[in-house]
């Protein structure tokens, strides 16, 4: 079942913003940020997978404020580096430029038809009553040499999803909202509520 209110479990404006349009998808949910509710904050990410972030975000939220949360966990994951950075993406390096940056040098002497990546996704929903719903997203593309764009968040000025020869941070929000990870996961995450008990 859909929630009627919803709490999303990030201190990450961006993400906020996305999770917030996508989640408006779904119907009639009244979305509200962790700024609706001072004091609470969501723990540091220390699981071993994605999921396991996801849904220790959403567990402690929902305890806390005692509303239906979401939380989510992503990862750009590059396959010439072994699946790099991963679960790391947000730790790689300290500011986003710095963590781009790291991440072009890596890949500095790799040829464009080995610069295959993907985004991944795993979004929960945890409700006061325990009942916990999840579901993941994947959008495979490329790392583009150069960054490029000015629009999303991240990894966004140098990754280019499949099909498309700009950035997500070129085509902006329109279209990252249509194909990203974040939004193919949040959109299976809809279904399930829709389809499971309650």
């Amino acid at each position: 079942m859909i929630p009627e209110r919803l709490v999303i479990a990030t201190a990450n404006p961006g993400k906020l913003r996305e999770l917030r349009e996508l989640v408006a998808e779904w119907g009639p949910v009244t979305v509200a940020g962790l700024d609706a509710f001072p004091g609470v904050a969501p723990p540091e990410e220390r699981g071993a997978s994605y999921a396991e972030n996801a849904a220790a975000k959403a567990t402690a939220v929902a305890r806390a404020t005692g509303v239906p949360a979401l939380g989510d966990d992503s990862g750009l994951e590059v396959e010439a580096l072994g699946g790099l950075p991963g679960l790391h993406s947000a730790r790689y390096a300290g500011t986003e430029a710095e963590r781009i940056a790291k991440l072009l040098e890596a890949l500095r002497d790799v040829p464009e038809p080995r610069r295959g990546a993907r985004f991944v996704c795993v979004v929960t929903a945890v409700f006061p009553d325990g009942h916990v719903a999840t579901a993941e997203g994947v959008c495979r593309g490329r790392i583009a040499t150069v960054p490029a764009g000015r629009s999303g968040f991240g990894y966004d000025p140098v990754f280019v999803p499949e099909g498309l020869e700009r950035t997500f941070a070129e085509v902006g929000a329109e279209v990252k909202q249509r194909l990203s990870h974040r939004a193919r996961a949040v959109r299976a995450l809809g279904e399930r509520l829709r389809r499971g008990p309650r």
